[in-house]
């Protein structure tokens, strides 16, 4: 197991591509810690399964990612209850789409702070911990949408390409201390978020299931197929290697060739 031995936080990652994220870590070995919303029942259910299937420990962290004194009581607590926290991956995040001069400010406040700022307050946290160490790995999930825009996203465009210098800052920051700083791009990922989508798109447009994934998800993605989460997750683990020890600063699409056009 190539991560025996380190502890890992996980921000958004009660479903999705965080829980993804979450048990492609512990499958290598590493201690996890969940964090994110839900059912207390479906959480408890995923976090106890990943101790079951690969033998570490998994927590379960309810912190409030637009609360900065939250986040940082999250990493102090599992920092306590593991002994390090050597891997971060800032996954949390929300949409909102509606055209600039009808964005909800009250949208606009909270889509910065749980997909950019949270990042920040957690980083904060971590970084001192990982350089008295001389390693860490921070991995943010930053978005297609990191490197170009769509319309009516005014905020999540902002957000990600806020990650995405937030990224670049730190590493450089770290950069002699064992400590890498990356973001990952994904395009559109098949997720139960995204499938619940359909369905309205649906009678929005008028249009039959295919034609909702290939003429509007999947428009533009190359591949014409949708990222998986386990696919973003073993991009995760391989960040976390050694193997990938002189890539910081990065920002790293897996997106089927969306930002290649």
């Amino acid at each position: 197991m190539t991560l025996a031995s380190r502890n890992a936080v996980v921000t958004g990652s009660t479903s999705g591509i965080g829980l993804a994220i979450a048990r492609a870590l512990a499958k290598e070995g590493a201690n996890v810690t969940i964090n994110g919303f839900g059912k207390a029942e479906d959480i408890e259910k995923e976090r106890a399964a990943i101790e079951t299937e690969f033998g570490v420990k998994a927590r379960y962290s309810p912190a409030d990612m637009t609360k900065p004194d939250q986040i940082a009581g999250m990493i102090a607590e599992a920092d306590k209850a593991f002994g390090s926290v050597d891997i971060l991956v800032n996954n949390a995040g929300i949409q909102f789409v509606a055209p600039v001069e009808e964005f909800p400010v009250e949208k606009w406040d909270q889509i910065i702070a749980i997909n950019m700022s949270a990042a920040f307050h957690a980083m904060r946290a971590a970084v001192p911990g990982m350089k008295a160490r001389g390693w860490g790995r921070i991995i943010s999930t930053a978005s297609a949408h990191s490197k170009v825009a769509s319309p009516f996203k005014s905020a999540y465009v902002t957000a990600k390409h806020g990650i995405a210098g937030l990224t670049k800052t730190v590493a450089l920051e770290t950069a002699t201390h064992g400590v890498t700083v990356n973001c990952i791009s994904p395009g559109y990922v098949w997720t139960p978020l995204v499938e619940a989508q359909i369905p309205d798109t649906m009678k929005a447009r008028g249009l039959t299931r295919e034609q909702v994934i290939n003429d509007v998800l999947l428009e533009a993605q190359p591949t014409k197929q949708f990222v998986t989460p386990e696919e973003v997750a073993a991009f995760v683990v391989f960040l976390c290697s050694d193997a990938a020890k002189q890539i910081t600063g990065a920002n790293l699409s897996i997106d089927g060739g969306w930002t290649a056009e």
